[in-house]
């Protein structure tokens, strides 16, 4: 089995800064492009920064210029770095990645997801 688990989330006023943490974890062998999405209340998820394995980045013009991706390989791990933030950014932030693994069924590879870390932008 594969885990992500994000970390990072909470309270911040309006202009303020987060940085959230997804560790992969399990009996991975690569994993190749990971991504940082959002889901707000009523509105249908987003994807908000994705990182190739090489470490090539890609943020949609909502965000670019206040949030950074960035991975680890060595820690299996990816961050976002959210600068600047406004009360729209208010969401569930979830983390995927596309990952490499091997289990008793073999190896296999499939998009995992972590449960999620909620971010509230707020006076």
């Amino acid at each position: 089995q594969v885990h992500l688990v994000e970390s990072g989330g909470g309270l911040v006023q309006p202009g303020g800064s987060l940085r959230l943490s997804c560790v992969a974890s399990g009996s991975i062998l690569s994993i190749n492009t990971m991504a940082w999405y959002r889901q707000a209340p009523g509105k249908e998820r987003e994807l908000v920064a994705s990182i190739t394995n090489t470490g090539t980045p890609t943020l949609p013009d909502s965000v670019k210029g206040r949030y950074t991706i960035s991975r680890d390989n060595a820690k299996n791990t990816m961050y976002l770095q959210m600068n600047s933030l406004k009360p729209e950014d208010t969401a569930v932030y979830l983390c995927t990645a596309d990952v490499f693994f091997e289990d008793d069924r073999g190896r296999r590879y499939r998009a995992v997801w972590g449960q999620g870390t909620l971010v509230t932008v707020s006076s």
